[in-house]
């Protein structure tokens, strides 16, 4: 069969995902790196490693005895479960949010986020005719391929020490007009905090200036908070884009279980804020699935506002803390411009310079994983302003984390 002419050009120029990628270098180099004493330790996915919640794993064996938990959901997801969203929310954030109108269901975040870049553009082959999304840079690496597959541009908001990693969205929307693009093309702006691979936060003040831009071009804001429960610094403690002035008059705002309770592989997520869009993205994602499984969505339901569940992401969150000391002391030990101090308090990750004597971040990455079998992943794989660095993910053992340093000190990987 002619696949060329089967997929249209943009999915045929679709790499595979890095993390896929990384993993396949990974197990074809497996044997050689266990013969030398280095067997494989990756510190590349963002996934949590630890048991879910105890209380949550116990409600649902009792869940999927239930008559008819086995049936259809609804894609907007069970009344009880946007029911319980909402008082998340409001326990939580302090956002008044109509579980009816504002919420919907979503098999994961990043399938929610994927459907909304294909329901809001619409592929075109000149390149200035294209629609035109702004995203972060560097950036979680599928908003670029979910924007690749859906033919529209992604135009970097660059995230830089330079600009204290608060880009100036004004000036970056008029040079997409300089360079050709038509402003009644752009049509979303995507932010991400605590920012993935980056870690770093930021401020009420900046995003309401993002929020009046946005309302003064009639762009839709799409905030990303799949890291909102991850932080172990009240100092850097996330916050909801509608806890601020005319958010929900241009945007949404996603979120993840996945994160905060350790059931990356269960897929469960939602979508909220401004009633048309979410509306009008429920009946598009209506054509595409069932909802998610109603066991998931009541446990996950009952977790959401419980002592147990706020309890565990508290305990999660210091855990993260500790690894994250393991690595700063370790990382300042082997000469890396690092402390406590300066790194960002969310997330599990941190985003690293390469050595002063690399000059890429995929090559320094692949020295690492064929020397000390350590998986990382290069910065520029989220974007151009990511070359020069590297992330790490710092969810595994902490035996391991201290392992990884080890390594690195006996191969020789030192900063300078």
């Amino acid at each position: 069969m002619n696949i060329e002419k089967l997929f249209n050009k943009e999915v045929m120029t679709l790499d595979t995902y890095i993390m896929f990628r990384l993993k396949e270098a990974t197990a074809k180099l497996k044997p050689e790196l266990i013969a030398k004493n280095r067997a494989p330790i990756s510190l590349s996915m963002g996934a949590p490693t630890a048991n879910p919640p105890k209380a949550l794993m116990d409600r649902l064996k009792e869940i999927l005895d239930e008559d008819g938990i086995n049936m259809y959901s609804t894609p907007k997801g069970e009344p009880y479960f946007r029911n319980a969203i909402a008082k998340r929310m409001k326990n939580r954030f302090g956002v008044e949010l109509d579980p009816e109108t504002e919420i919907f269901s979503l098999v994961g975040s990043k399938e929610g986020i994927a459907n909304l870049v294909r329901f809001i553009t619409t592929p075109r082959e000149k390149e200035l005719e294209k629609d035109v999304i702004m995203v972060p840079d560097p950036c979680y690496a599928s908003y670029l391929q979910f924007i690749q597959c859906s033919g529209a541009k992604a135009y970097p908001v660059p995230l830089t020490a330079e600009n204290d990693y608060k880009p100036d969205v004004e000036a970056i929307y008029e040079q997409i007009i300089k360079d050709g693009y038509k402003s009644e093309n752009i049509k979303a702006l995507f932010i991400n905090y605590p920012n993935n691979p980056m870690g770093i936060s930021t401020t009420k003040e900046y995003i309401q200036s993002v929020i009046d831009f946005c309302k003064k071009h009639d762009i839709l804001l799409a905030s990303d908070a799949a890291y909102c429960d991850l932080y172990f610094d009240e100092k850097e403690k996330p916050f909801s884009i509608f806890e601020l002035e005319g958010a929900k008059d241009i945007g949404v705002e996603f979120y993840s279980f996945s994160k905060p309770y350790a059931v990356t592989g269960w897929r469960l997520g939602w979508i909220c804020g401004n009633k048309e869009v979410v509306q009008r993205f429920g009946k598009g994602k209506s054509t595409i699935d069932n909802g998610i499984f109603k066991a998931l969505q009541k446990a996950c339901a009952e977790i959401l506002n419980s002592e147990e569940g706020d309890k565990y992401i508290e305990e999660g969150n210091k855990g993260y803390a500790r690894k994250q000391a393991i690595m700063v002391k370790g990382f300042k030990e082997l000469g890396w411009p690092i402390s406590e101090e300066t790194v960002p308090h969310t997330t599990f990750y941190l985003w690293l310079p390469i050595p002063k004597r690399y000059t890429s971040a995929f090559k320094f990455c692949e020295d690492v994983l064929e020397k000390s079998g350590v998986v990382l992943v290069p910065g520029n794989a989220f974007g151009n302003y990511g070359e020069g660095f590297f992330r790490l993910s710092f969810v595994c053992s902490d035996e391991q984390l201290q392992e990884v340093i080890d390594r690195f000190k006996a191969d020789g990987f030192t900063y300078n």
